[in-house]
This record gives C-alpha cells, sequence and structure tokens, in this order.
C-alpha cells in the first residue's frame, strides 16, 4: 500500500508542469514504475482502492493548485474528478485496454474536467509551450503578515479565523503559540484541529463567531481576480464577502490585503467602520473593516 501511494506521488511527479490544453497530449504518459505498480492492483482490497483513489485526487488537485492558485475546485468539481480517478483504478484492474489507450483516455478526461471546472484556464495555456510555468502562491511569514495586515497581536479579539491560511499555517500556529484561539481554513489536507480543510466559498462561517479575521493575499487577491474576470464567480465572492462580515461579533474586525474598493465603497457606514493603510513597499493597501453594530 505504501508503494502503491509512493507511486502515485512519483506518477504526479513525472508529468509535472506539463500543458494539458495542448492538442495532442501523447507528452502525459504512465511511468514504467506505475506501469509495474498496476499489475499488483487487483490484489488490494475495496477500502485500500478506494483510499487510493482519494489519495490520487487530493494530489492531483494539488498540482493544479501548484500551476495556478487562481484555480478553484468546489465540492462538485472535486467529485468530478475523483469519479475520473475511480474510472482509471477500472480500467486497471479490469485491464480489458492496452496501458496506452488507458492512459489516453485518462489524460483527455483531465483536460474536459478542468474546462468545465475553470473555463479561463484554456484561454491561457492553449496557445502556451509544453510546459507551463506556474502562478504560485507565497506563504509568507507572521511578522510581514501581521506588519501587511495591521494587526495588534496584544488587542486580538477572539477567536481568530486565517482565511486562506496556506499549507504550514504559519500565521495560525504563530498565535496559537502565543495563546490566542486561533484557527485556519485552507484547501490543503491538515491533521492539525486548528487547521480545517474547507473551500472559502462554501465554509460554514457562522453568525457573530468571529473576533478577528484575517487574510493575507488571500481571499481578496482572488475575489480582485474574478471581479476582473468575463467568467469570474464574483457573485459568489460577494456574497461569500458579506458571510464574512456577518460572521464578525460586534466589535471584531476584517483584516484583509489587497483592498476591494470596487465592493467596500456599497457597506453599510452604519455597521461597519472601514479603514485603509497604504502598504508602500508591496505597492497595495490593507483594508480593515470593523462591525460597530
Amino acid at each position: 500500500m505504501n508503494r502503491l501511494i509512493e507511486n502515485i506521488d512519483n506518477q504526479i511527479e513525472f508529468n509535472q508542469g506539463k500543458n494539458i490544453f495542448l492538442e495532442r497530449l501523447d507528452f502525459f504518459q504512465f511511468a514504467e514504475e506505475t506501469v509495474k505498480a498496476i499489475s499488483t492492483i487487483d490484489k488490494l482490497n475495496p477500502d485500500s482502492i478506494e483510499t487510493l483513489i482519494d489519495y490520487a485526487t487530493d494530489k492531483a488537485i494539488g498540482e493544479f493548485c501548484r500551476i495556478n492558485q487562481y484555480y478553484s475546485f468546489d465540492s462538485k468539481a472535486k467529485n468530478d474528478l475523483r469519479k475520473i480517478y475511480s474510472d482509471l483504478f477500472g480500467s486497471f484492474q479490469t485491464k480489458t485496454d492496452a496501458i496506452e489507450n488507458i492512459s489516453k483516455n485518462h489524460y483527455e478526461k483531465l483536460k474536459e474536467w478542468i474546462r468545465a471546472s475553470n473555463p479561463f484556464a484554456e484561454k491561457i495555456y492553449k496557445n502556451e509551450s509544453k510546459n507551463v510555468n506556474p502562478v504560485v502562491c507565497s506563504e509568507y511569514s507572521p511578522d510581514l503578515q501581521t506588519n501587511v495586515l495591521k494587526i495588534d497581536i496584544d488587542h486580538l479579539m477572539q477567536p481568530v479565523l486565517d482565511i486562506g491560511c496556506g499549507n504550514q499555517g504559519q500565521l495560525v500556529n504563530y498565535l496559537k503559540n502565543q495563546g490566542i484561539e486561533v484557527f485556519g481554513i485552507d484547501r490543503f489536507k491538515f491533521t492539525s484541529s486548528n487547521l480545517i480543510t474547507a473551500d472559502w466559498l462554501e465554509f460554514d462561517y457562522g453568525k457573530e463567531k468571529w473576533g478577528t479575521i484575517v487574510s493575507n493575499l488571500g481571499f481578496s487577491n482572488h475575489f480582485n481576480h474574478h471581479h476582473l474576470r468575463e467568467d469570474g464567480n464574483f457573485i459568489e465572492y460577494g456574497k461569500t464577502y458579506m458571510n464574512i462580515l456577518n460572521s464578525l461579533k460586534v466589535g471584531g474586525c476584517f483584516h484583509y490585503a489587497p483592498d476591494l474598493p470596487f465592493i467596500e465603497k456599497y457597506l453599510d457606514t452604519n455597521q461597519f467602520d472601514l479603514k485603509k493603510y497604504e502598504i508602500s513597499e508591496y505597492d497595495l493597501k490593507t483594508t480593515t473593516i470593523k462591525k460597530v453594530r
């Protein structure tokens, strides 16, 4: 089992960075080690196969997100991808087709899946080279984040939620070590109870639950991206933005960067107090919104 999990890692790495939107996908192949491992898959019990399908699905989503941080995958997209990998493992088990055909069908399905879930991607990559340059996101140090977001740790209203906390949850762990009740959400798989695997558009923020919510180059960065796209999911982002604000306790604050002037101008000034800070060294503005009633 462990060898098969390692093989999935190696297979993802084998095709890492290849452009799936090119017309011909014959350069997407199963590595020799994968082909060897396939011969043992029919010896596994159903629960083990389901575990491998889940693992492969998560690894594939992680690789797509590594290529472009603006890819987004809701529950439906994740379920559709899991079905693709379930079909792949089924093909391995039945062995009714040649490996070359199984490979071709699998990567064609992946292309259609990413085309359906993130339509903007094909416009970007269709005429690009065989390998694509990642549009990556970085996980910044706690000191940098608290500086950019204008957070006073000594006077933070609790509990705290970090939206888009990153794979390592650096700010969450830092605040936790300061004795602060804090949680983080992101699309990565976590083992810590303070870090929650969730899509920020689907997460239940609750009502008047959080004392402080923060997001550094996360939620608002993606909201702005969708606002500028012709096919952007800006309506859902707008709804989630208001859900975030409504989840604050009275006196609580939402700190985020970059700012979102196109929606901030519509806020009820009787309910929310807005302040902006120029962060000249990073050429952006930070917004702090306090819920006053």
